[in-house]
């Protein structure tokens, strides 16, 4: 999908409840492109990729670029590096979970304000904007007034927060953000009212605070499990009910930063060590079958292809012959 005139969106349908619609891959650049997140290391996510590059592109890929470290949008880098030799941008922040994911050369790492060249006048601006991650970053082409936001902002829902702090201040920098027109999410929709939206973001983090001050003003003693269930009741699916209780606990650390909650450590279980054995154990043999699982997959798929190139021989002692009606014997 054409996004502006140096912006294409590679969308790909994604039922997982936290990526509402699709997850998007950018292309950045008519020159030489940047690539803007790749997805999770999932084959639908890599033939999409490669497909539409095949199909529509004439350009190079250039650079890979992510805008955080979340699997969702890292996952394909070893795959993307191997498959168009490009460097891979990943801000210093996030190497230290992006260890299993890295190539082992062609790594550069971003920094604020960097400016990437891509030819043919289009440079998009690296923006440090931490908050729904450590390392998150946006890319923002000015000229075209295109933003992406990778997680920081999505299109069709709000999104979970580490620090509450930082992503406010995130916010308020994007919304402020010259020539700024459309916002490119990692999942969801084009957000078209770029504006609009961020301050109704900032204006939700603000509203959701003061819904918890209004259970925590009930008195006693409470957790974020509790405060979550009087907050969001049965108003969101139950499959993000750990991801709201995750919101709730980034605002109590605001509060608890600003010295207004008294804090009372809890108590972590120390699980038996054969149980912890047992469990790793079992992990192990669930990854080894999903690997060999990963490995049939590949075979069968491999003999599917190789089988198009051949007749049914299987199938047929003598295969059927046809001929037109009436057609004179060439024998006689």
């Amino acid at each position: 999908m054409r996004v502006s005139a140096s912006v294409r969106a590679v969308q790909v349908p994604d039922e997982n409840p936290m990526h509402p619609m699709f997850t998007t891959m950018y292309l950045v650049g008519n020159d030489q492109v940047l690539t803007i997140d790749s997805g999770e290391a999932l084959e639908r996510y890599q033939w999409m990729l490669r497909g539409y590059l095949a199909a529509i592109e004439q350009a190079e890929v250039a650079l890979i670029g992510i805008t955080h470290h979340h699997f969702d949008h890292s996952g394909n880098l070893k795959w993307m590096r191997e498959m168009y030799k490009a460097d891979v941008l990943v801000h210093a922040s996030g190497i230290p979970f992006l260890q299993d994911r890295l190539p082992d050369e062609g790594v550069r790492t971003l920094h604020e304000g960097e400016v990437l060249e891509l030819g043919g006048g289009v440079r998009p601006v690296v923006l440090e904007t931490p908050g729904h991650s450590v390392d998150s970053v946006c890319y923002y082409l000015e000229d075209e007034g295109v933003l992406f936001t990778g997680d920081t902002l999505l299109g069709a829902s709000t999104t979970t927060v580490w620090d509450l702090f930082e992503y406010r201040e995130s916010l308020v920098r994007l919304r402020d953000l010259p020539h700024l027109k459309v916002i490119c999410p990692g999942h969801g929709p084009l957000v078209e009212d770029p504006r609009e939206r961020l301050e109704m973001y900032i204006a939700h983090r603000d509203t959701r605070e003061r819904q918890i001050l209004a259970v925590l003003d009930e008195g006693g003693e409470v957790t974020s499990w509790d405060i979550m269930e009087k907050v969001y009741g049965d108003s969101i699916d139950k499959r993000l009910r750990r991801a709201a209780d995750g919101n709730v606990q980034t605002h109590l650390r605001k509060l608890e930063r600003e010295g207004r909650l008294t804090v009372y450590p809890g108590t972590p279980k120390h699980p038996d060590a054969a149980e912890v054995a047992t469990q790793e154990e079992h992990t192990r043999e669930r990854s080894a079958i999903k690997e060999k699982a990963k490995e049939i997959e590949k075979e069968e798929r491999l003999a599917e292809l190789a089988a198009q190139e051949n007749p049914p021989s299987a199938q047929w002692e003598v295969m059927p012959r046809y001929e037109l009606v009436g057609r004179p014997d060439e024998s006689r």
